[in-house]
């Protein structure tokens, strides 16, 4: 009965939220183009399904996907457990002896992005687009190689306590400069590419385990050095699939 109550509260949210949306879009659909929307049934039993669909996806987050990603946080920056595996005291550990840390951030940013509902969308829709030159495999392998890297880098950076503007502002650096020798048929996809993959199944997992890590790793703060893995996430997929497409121009030249 408990659940079943959350999950109606949360539905009764969910409709709240998604009137806005439903109410531009029929607004201009009626008063601005003023046509009557083809198949208003199958419209509405869409929104009906969408409503439904976000309400039980919010309420998975709730009950799995945080809890998870930060017990996860948790257990393997144990310093009773890192101790076991690296053979250093809990009380003096380095960078080095969280290892399994790094290991699972990548792990879980390939795992998670290959999920990713919005990046299949997109790699979908590229690759119809593009008439078959761009690959719906090599594109989400790609991004997800990126978030995979991105995650592992944040989370050596909370471990370690570096600034994280640095590590922002050379990320970008690199990525200007990419742009300047990246074929111009990849560079919008690329950037729109860091941003899918910060969606609805990555976002929960990895704040909750940047979360983690900053309360249980010694002098950190939560506020401060638990949010910004979503930035890594979101910045290297743009380095990665730039660097695919300059990859395959080079390969296609040399053939």
């Amino acid at each position: 009965m408990e659940l079943l109550s959350q999950l109606i509260s949360i539905t009764l949210t969910t409709i709240k939220d998604v009137i806005p949306i439903a109410a531009i879009i029929f607004g201009f659909q009626f008063l601005v183009i003023r046509r009557p929307i083809p198949n208003i049934k199958k419209v509405l039993i869409g929104f009906a399904y969408v409503i439904l669909g976000l309400a039980l996806f919010l309420l998975g987050l709730e009950k799995a996907l945080f809890p998870i990603g930060r017990l996860m946080a948790e257990q393997l920056t144990n310093p009773e457990f890192i101790s076991s595996w690296s053979g250093s005291v809990a009380g003096a550990l380095q960078w080095q002896d969280y290892f399994w840390v790094y290991i699972f951030a990548f792990a879980i940013g390939a795992s998670t992005t290959i999920a990713e509902p919005s990046l299949i969308a997109v790699a979908i829709k590229a690759n119809e687009v593009s008439g078959g030159a761009i690959g719906v495999w090599g594109l989400r392998i790609a991004v997800a190689i990126g978030v995979a890297v991105g995650i592992s880098l944040g989370t050596w950076r909370i471990v370690t306590g570096y600034p994280i503007h640095w590590f922002i502002i050379a990320g970008y650096v690199v990525v200007v400069v990419q742009t300047f020798f990246a074929p111009k048929l990849i560079v919008p996809l690329a950037y729109d590419s860091g941003g899918v993959t910060t969606s609805t199944v990555t976002v929960p997992l990895v704040a909750a385990l940047g979360l983690g890590l900053a309360e249980t790793v010694p002098g950190r703060s939560a506020l401060i050095d638990g949010f910004g893995l979503i930035a890594f996430a979101s910045l290297f997929p743009m380095i990665t699939v730039m660097a695919y497409a300059q990859l395959s121009e080079y390969r296609a030249k040399r053939d």
